[in-house]
């Protein structure tokens, strides 16, 4: 039995996210979160831009509008994802952020009319019981033993699942290219204007030359999961796709315990392992 389209896409972004979370951690401490921000909506804007001039045709008054909305609501949750990253650690963010799913989930089946079946309900709830385990640093103490950036994560998760469903129907309904390079255009002329009012361009442009490799595998890796998850939408569910992509924590694990030397403890591992099995699983029983 062949693996549909949709998954294969689902599991290209969630690569991508896992490395693109990595250097946003990177960049955001070097650089800050704004800035940031705004490298990765240069780089997808220009790099974007050869591919969707034939969609131009599509952005009449309401489709521009539904764009532009997304556009504003991806830099909120950037702001509010980028800070959580700066202030945790990355294994551990990356997991809190897929409370994303419910939010998700929730706005697929009222607007999409999506259900889940049984098993795949069951499937996701391991998904979670992996989300638990790798937040969680103690189960003694709860509310002290949090990891850092936590409550800042789960507010940029509620916001994620926004800019999920929004990103989804606009890939059905107008463009999928489409749908990735507006917001683009939108938030980093919101991120450039906040840069030049708070302290110009100046300092921008250095850390550009300075960090550039960063800053341009930072880009490249983001935008690339957000058009492999534009595609995956599409034609696919939204509440799947989603929980697909809910693995990427897995491979961020590797990254922050091998690149930033993170102490992970081994319950973290058991449910990295949980949610990545799962989604795999989910995947394959599409």
């Amino acid at each position: 039995m062949g693996i549909e389209s949709g998954v294969l896409f689902a599991f290209g972004a969630l690569l991508c996210w896992a490395f693109g979370d990595f250097f946003i951690q990177r960049s955001t401490r070097k650089i800050g979160d704004v800035e940031s921000l705004a490298f990765i909506g240069i780089i997808g804007s220009i790099g974007l831009l050869p591919f969707i001039i034939k969609d131009f045709s599509l952005l009449n008054q309401s489709n521009t509008l539904f764009l532009l909305t997304l556009g504003v609501v991806t830099f909120i949750m950037a702001m509010f994802d980028f800070e959580a990253l700066k202030k945790g650690k990355l294994s551990i963010i990356n997991v809190v952020m897929e409370t994303e799913l419910p939010v998700t989930i929730a706005l697929g089946f009222i607007f999409f009319a999506e259900t889940l079946s049984f098993l795949q309900s069951i499937i996701i709830a391991f998904i979670f019981i992996g989300i638990v385990l790798i937040a969680t640093k103690s189960f003694s103490h709860w509310k002290r033993t949090l990891e850092k950036g936590v409550l800042i994560a789960l507010v940029a998760a509620g916001l994620m699942g926004v800019v999920n469903f929004l990103t989804a129907a606009s890939a059905k309904t107008i463009s999928p290219l489409l749908a990735i390079w507006f917001p683009w255009v939108v938030f980093t002329i919101m991120c450039l204007f906040y840069i030049w009012r708070k302290e110009g361009t100046l300092r921008f442009i250095k850390d550009a030359k300075k960090f550039k490799l960063l800053v341009l595998l930072m880009g490249i890796f983001d935008t690339a999961a957000w058009i492999f998850y534009a595609f995956a939408v599409m034609e696919s569910s939204i509440s799947i796709i989603t929980a697909i992509t809910e693995s990427y924590p897995a491979i961020a694990i590797f990254l922050g315990f091998y690149f930033n030397k993170e102490k992970i403890n081994w319950h973290q591992w058991v449910g990295a392992g949980i949610a990545l099995s799962a989604s795999f699983i989910l995947g394959v029983l599409i």
